[in-house]
C-alpha cells in the first residue's frame, strides 16, 4: 500500500468511527483486504494525529471525544 492509499484510507476510517459507521476491526479489515492488527495500527496512528479516539466497551465501538451524542 502506497502513502496516498493509505493516507486516504485513514481519511475514510476516521469518517466512520465520527459518523458511527465503524462496525469492528474485523469488517474494516475485510474492507480495507488487510489485517485486523493494520487496522488497530491505523486507529494508533489517527491517535497520534491528535483525534481523541477510545474504545467504549458499553456500546462496543470506537468514539471520537466530544461526540457522545449516541448517549
Amino acid at each position: 500500500m502506497d502513502y496516498i492509499s493509505y493516507q486516504k484510507r485513514l481519511e475514510y476510517l476516521l469518517e466512520l468511527i465520527q459518523k458511527n459507521r465503524f462496525l469492528s476491526v474485523e469488517a474494516t479489515a475485510k474492507r480495507f483486504d488487510c489485517s485486523t492488527r493494520t487496522v488497530k495500527r491505523m486507529i494508533n496512528n489517527l491517535r497520534d494525529q491528535g483525534h481523541d479516539i477510545h474504545y467504549d466497551r458499553q456500546q462496543k465501538k470506537y468514539l471520537v471525544k466530544g461526540d457522545e451524542t449516541e448517549k
